[in-house]
């Protein structure tokens, strides 16, 4: 199991930045991801990154707002979101899989706790 800690949310107005952070420990995975929940909605997909960086993808409602890094040496992942807009109010969860190439929420075993993102209006 990957044990996983993210930070960075918070109560932004439309229009701000925020930019989460993954920190991921333990055993060994191929792919991080990032999904978010919604109140009443189910999880999606947001965007997904290799850890050697050859492969990077998100969902088209982020796809030039959204940017993930990472830092390898902090094995740390993050999630730079920009022009924010209230539809992205969710908690977001960072998540790992052993497969690569994958934005499936099933192929992806371990979770983090989740952070509240909230956008004002």
């Amino acid at each position: 199991q990957v044990q996983l800690v993210e930070s960075g949310g918070g109560l932004v107005q439309a229009g701000g930045s925020l930019r989460l952070s993954c920190v991921a420990s333990g055993r060994t995975f191929v792919t991080m991801g990032w999904f978010r929940q919604a109140p009443g909605k189910e999880r999606e997909f947001v965007a997904a990154s290799t850890w050697s960086g050859g492969y990077t993808d998100y969902t088209d409602s982020v796809k030039g707002r959204f940017t993930i890094s990472r830092n390898n040496a902090k094995n740390t992942m993050y999630l730079q979101m920009n022009s924010l807009k209230p539809e992205d109010t969710a908690v977001y969860y960072c998540a790992t899989s052993r497969s690569a190439g994958t934005t499936t929420r099933s192929d992806f075993g371990s979770w983090g706790q989740g952070t509240q993102v909230t956008v004002s209006s």
